[in-house]
């Protein structure tokens, strides 16, 4: 399916096409696939003076409303999902089958979050717990922040903007996003998509903009909360510069899978190579680390190598693709030098290296010296390294040892070993029998350490977008 030629912005709901400044590249070709309007300053300053006003007749609008809108877009995304696919597979290069398995998360977090907007409870709370709080009576509710600010990244365009906008909506909060420059057209429809509902005037823009152009996204105190999902040093500067707003962010992370004696190999060598290749490997949560107990090792490494030579490479809209281009050159060339780097420290290179282009092999490695990028950092990419231990404390250690926290898979079928890295690992979740790159929509999902603040997962996200107002009310002994 043919991408239009050009596409707009979206500014307090409605579609705006002040330049087409934004070029968005197809990802496999290189070549230009469409552009797009880009907003300056002063629209989005805009933005946020119709999110503003916007705030009072969200917050007012009736659960059912809410569910309403949600439900529209579950079904609009579901009769254009195969365009909104076909966009996905040229401006990320994203192989058409995992566009595809996209499109459908994205409708998943619209479902859910149209089952959760009526969902949005209190308590009633007993003050009386002393003799001096007799008559006393407490409740709860949850009420909308207020205007957000989104910040959503190029690797999955439409369902991490979904996990923004859909708990946004939910809860009645109006909002401001910026998607990724190199992806923007997935938020851009979902827009369209939008514009089609009865929401108030300003309850949302979608703001393609330069990062340059973009402080006010993070800086403008009349927005109350700021969710950011993409890389750890621009995240944790954002929220140096939020001020006191609240702050959400999805960052990195260098994910490990632990095998035990006990795992299924071949099941673990089928979910483990899916983990560290799907994506092209540019998840924040594919495999990068693969701990292998030294009784299994030489057996999983066998069957892992000759799956990732199997892998078939190449043109992200044929049906047979598993591994596409990279999101650009620059990215893939780090990478190769990241491998270059480890192979000069005594690394060894099981299977891929090569580059072409945005293209990178799936690689394999083993012997990387503890220092290496590939062993400390996020590698994005197509790239996983094997390690060996010798008992399943020490893996757990070497599981810690990093910067990141986002999730582990451990493949065992002891129940003991599995609550123990439950109370031990520290990361935001703990996948037993899978890899750390499995994730439903509705999970409370996110990490610790370098990986972020804050939980996606629309419930856990609808939580960040309020705040609690109590209520007290007092009786007279003559009431009681």
């Amino acid at each position: 399916m043919a991408l239009r030629d050009q596409y707009p912005l979206y500014l307090a709901n409605r579609p705006q096409q002040p330049n087409a400044d934004l070029v968005v590249t197809d990802k496999f070709t290189g070549q230009p696939a469409t552009r797009v309007a880009m907003a300056d300053a002063a629209t989005i300053d805009a933005a946020i003076a119709a999110a503003v006003a916007a705030a009072e007749p969200m917050a007012a609008m009736a659960a059912y409303e809410r569910q309403a809108v949600l439900a529209h877009c579950v079904a609009r995304f579901t009769e254009r999902a195969e365009e909104l696919a076909s966009a996905l597979c040229i401006e990320a290069g994203k192989p058409i089958r995992d566009s595809r398995g996209e499109v459908g998360r994205l409708i998943d977090t619209f479902r859910i979050a149209a089952e959760e907007s009526v969902r949005m409870t209190g308590e009633v709370q007993p003050l009386d717990i002393s003799a001096r709080a007799r008559g006393y009576q407490g409740l709860w509710k949850r009420v909308p922040i207020g205007p957000c600010s989104f910040i959503s990244p190029f690797n999955f365009p439409l369902n991490l903007a979904a996990h923004k906008i859909a708990p946004a909506i939910a809860v009645g909060c109006p909002f401001v996003m910026k998607p990724a420059s190199r992806t923007p057209l997935g938020a851009i429809i979902i827009g369209e998509v939008l514009a089609e509902t009865g929401l108030p005037e300003g309850a949302f823009s979608i703001l393609p903009a330069s990062r340059d152009g973009a402080d006010l996204f993070t800086t403008d105190d009349r927005l109350k909360l700021l969710s950011f999902t993409g890389s750890p040093e621009v995240g944790w500067d954002l929220k140096a510069r939020a001020g006191k707003k609240k702050v959400v962010l999805e960052l990195g992370g260098n994910a490990a899978v632990v095998i035990m004696p006990d795992a299924d190999l071949d099941d673990a060598a089928d979910r483990t190579v899916f983990g560290a290749f799907y994506q092209s490997g540019q998840s924040c949560i594919g495999v990068q680390r693969i701990l292998v107990h030294d009784a299994v090792y030489d057996a999983f490494k066998a069957k892992l190598v000759e799956r990732t030579a199997k892998l078939i490479a190449g043109n992200p809209s044929d049906e047979a693709t598993f591994i596409g281009p990279m999101i650009d050159v620059k990215e893939a060339a780090r990478l190769a030098d990241w491998i270059a780097e480890a192979v000069a420290g005594g690394a060894r290179l099981l299977c891929g290296g090569q580059r072409d282009g945005a293209m990178l092999a799936a690689t394999l490695l083993e012997d990387v010296p503890k220092s290496a990028k590939l062993n400390t950092e996020e590698a994005f990419g197509p790239v996983a390294v094997f390690q060996r231990f010798s008992s399943f404390d020490e893996a757990l250690a070497i599981v810690n040892d990093s910067k990141f926290g986002l999730q582990a898979g451990i493949f065992t079928r002891d129940l003991f070993e599995a609550l123990k890295a439950w109370d031990r690992l520290e990361v935001g979740g703990v996948v037993i029998n899978d890899v750390p790159s499995y994730r439903v929509d509705n999970m409370p999902y996110g990490g610790v350490k370098d990986s972020g603040l804050g939980r996606e997962g629309i419930r856990f996200a609808m939580e960040d977008m309020t705040e609690i107002r109590n209520l007290v009310i007092r009786r007279r002994p003559q009431d009681l």
